[in-house]
């Protein structure tokens, strides 16, 4: 076993595969999970995009959940239709449906799957459309960088992201309560339930190491007056074990 024993905050059952993978490595860890996954209820108008797919040169899954909740709508594989993820574990949701996904090789954001030379090919056509399946009100990025290089982008939104309720000092008292030296969040809206959930003990928590998914998450909790900020470059397990293998276990 490592000295390290972590916090994890992903839904319950991202959580619960993220700790069986640091149990497997020799890490403790805890879990408090910061984000509700709630489906949004199926409309006829998402019925009808899941039946016309075919009009799109491009479709953008952005996460798990929204993997999750497309391949339970999907009435056919759409074997020739361009499939891309975010990251390789929102790709395996698909594959096990039957899809080819492409995702980036290295980094689990928009930024990378931007520079993934399948999706440049895929928008190089006459009219190049492109939808994006996601949470309600996620980033707006992908869609803004799709449009600069000319193709149009409908988004389809699957789910909301809720913040559980929990009493006042939960997270100080777990951390106290189980000796925990670090924190890992997978997003930019668990960084913002991390900080909202610590409330007065913020200025605490935010002397924990904190191990975050990617730059723009990095600079969040920075600017949040987190003093001690690990890229882990990607959101997947291996990426958290190699920052946390490359940083020193803090002395409490």
């Amino acid at each position: 076993m490592t000295e390290w024993r972590v916090l994890l905050t992903r839904p319950a059952e991202e959580s619960a595969a993220l700790a069986a993978s640091l149990s497997d490595a020799g890490i403790f860890s805890s879990s408090l999970p910061l984000l509700d996954i709630e489906p949004l209820p199926v409309t006829a108008q998402q019925q009808a995009v899941f039946h016309d797919l075919g009009r799109y040169c491009a479709v953008i899954v952005v996460s798990k959940p929204a993997a999750r909740l497309a391949v339970q709508q999907l009435d056919r594989a759409w074997p020739s239709l361009q499939w891309f993820s975010v990251g390789a574990a929102t790709a395996q949701i698909l594959a096990e449906h039957g899809l080819d996904v492409k995702y980036p090789p290295a980094g689990d954001d928009s930024e990378a799957l931007l520079q993934l030379p399948a999706l440049r090919e895929a928008i190089a056509c006459a009219d190049p459309r492109v939808l994006i399946l996601r949470g309600e009100g996620g980033r707006e990025l992908l869609a803004e960088r799709l449009r600069d290089r000319g193709a149009s982008v409908d988004y389809l939104e699957l789910y909301r992201r809720l913040l559980p309720a929990y009493d006042a000092g939960i997270l100080m008292r777990r951390i106290q309560l189980e000796r925990l030296n670090g924190v890992v969040v997978s997003s930019g809206q668990g960084f913002l339930h991390l900080r909202a959930v610590a409330g007065a003990d913020w200025p605490h928590v935010a002397q924990l190491p904190l191990f975050v998914p990617s730059p723009r998450v990095q600079e969040m909790a920075r600017a949040a007056g987190a003093e001690k900020v690990v890229d882990c470059r990607g959101a997947s397990a291996a990426a958290l074990l190699v920052a946390i293998r490359s940083y020193t276990v803090p002395t409490l």
